[in-house]
């Protein structure tokens, strides 16, 4: 009976790892940040372009990332039941729209408009694009699958960027706007070709997630009752959502403008902007790696080095402001420094959030960065328009110092917890 039971056990196959089609998500991605953070790159071109002032400008961020906190929750729930590779086209090709349409734009209004539209479409790609990825694969897999997707937007840093500031600097910044909504097309077609259709949570399961009925196996591995609704780990999941909040608000109040930073602080060359933005990308990415590698055994550590450098970094850009090359050397600081903190905090919130909670818990987390986003673009454009550039380091160094107490606290509150157990 064994021998049979030994010739008749079937052979174990595991699908290859979905390359193509998660590089395409990718490509997505890097196409989405770059159009995101692109003004940042051509602020004082499209300052002059437009008859605006930079501060105005500068706000492009806010109305861009405000518009995805408002509407990604709700159109997410709209589109819950659609085909999620079908909805991934339509975001596309609306994305590809908005940056025709910010080509386009005679007036600052009409400029607002189409960047609320890629607001709204950039919103609804975020809460697709993970879930995606992690469908395409086994479980053992989904670290390996997002960190291909996600890569996406850090080349946007390294080379989109930069290249496309590059490039709206030589032609002109509508040009440069265009060849993404191009490029976008481009995206939607390899999504079409190569991108495997996905069963999502839909039918039965999205009609019990609705009627907030957990299954069995939900409610056992979060170790709390189907009829609970409260999970233990909201708490600390907010907590953490709101340092990533408050560290990504310090964070664009500086880097929205470090283009005219640069030349009026720094007296940098313009054409020297994009090669900048382009090494501190490429320092970013170090930062990433070190993330992965160093820090990933230890991201408690990791997260108080990397909010202490960056603030370093930032105190030395501004105070050296005389000498080029060492602010420049204090902005590549800070480029591997903060390269640390977005991986480090979402590792952060993923070990502390259970696994009933953990899809909703990105969510938040992506609206709370686009929450820093906006708020730091804002706070940027009064500061410029109050105050000048020269103050917007120290600010950043003050709101740094506030995440970094908060790190600390949660770290002692909940060493406290674990050994009161």
């Amino acid at each position: 009976m064994s021998r049979n039971h030994a010739v008749s056990a079937p052979t174990i196959t595991t699908k290859p790892f979905p390359w193509i089609g998660l590089l395409s998500l990718s490509a997505a991605v890097f196409l989405s940040v770059t159009s995101e953070m692109l003004p940042t790159g051509l602020l004082p071109e499209m300052s002059r372009s437009l008859g605006v002032t930079q501060s105005q400008v500068g706000l492009l961020l806010s109305w861009f990332a405000f518009t995805v906190v408002a509407t990604s929750a709700p159109l997410a729930y709209v589109t819950r039941r659609m085909p999620r590779h079908g909805l991934m086209m339509v975001v596309l090709v609306v994305f590809a729209g908005s940056n025709l349409l910010t080509a386009i734009a005679p007036t600052y209004e009409l400029l607002v408009a189409s960047r609320v539209l890629g607001g709204m479409a950039h919103g609804l790609f975020w809460a697709v694009v993970g879930a995606y990825a992690a469908h395409l694969v086994p479980k053992e897999q989904i670290g390996r699958a997002v960190s291909v997707t996600i890569a996406g937007g850090t080349l946007a840093f390294i080379f989109g960027v930069p290249i496309a500031t590059a490039a709206g600097q030589i032609i002109g910044w509508q040009l440069s706007f265009v060849a993404i909504a191009v490029l976008m097309l481009a995206a939607t077609a390899l999504v079409w070709r190569f991108l495997p259709p996905v069963t999502h949570y839909a039918g039965e399961t999205a009609e019990r997630q609705e009627a907030g009925v957990a299954s069995a196996e939900e409610a056992g591995a979060s170790g709390i009752s189907a009829r609970s609704r409260r999970d233990p780990t909201a708490a600390a999941v907010a907590l953490i959502c709101i340092i990533t909040a408050i560290t990504m608000v310090g964070h664009y109040t500086l880097y929205t403008y470090i283009a005219p930073f640069f030349t009026e602080q720094l007296g940098v060359d313009a054409a020297a902007v994009a090669p900048l933005l382009f090494a501190y990308g490429i320092a970013g990415a170090g930062g990433l790696v070190l993330s992965g590698t160093v820090f990933g055994p230890r991201p408690k550590l990791g997260l108080v080095i990397g909010l202490a450098v960056s603030a370093l970094g930032v105190i030395v850009l501004a105070v050296y402001t005389s000498s080029a090359p060492v602010a420049i050397v204090a902005f590549l600081l800070w480029g591997v420094a903060f390269g640390t903190l977005p991986p480090l905090l979402q590792t952060r919130l993923l070990h502390t959030a259970s696994p009933r909670i953990r899809d909703i818990s990105s969510a938040f987390f992506t609206t709370s960065f686009n929450i820093g986003i906006g708020g730091g673009a804002l706070l940027g454009s009064v500061l410029l328009d109050m105050v000048g550039l020269e103050v917007m380091p120290f600010v950043y160094v003050g709101i740094l110092i506030v995440s970094l107490v908060l790190v600390l606290i949660t770290d002692l509150v909940r060493t406290r917890r674990a050994n009161a157990r």
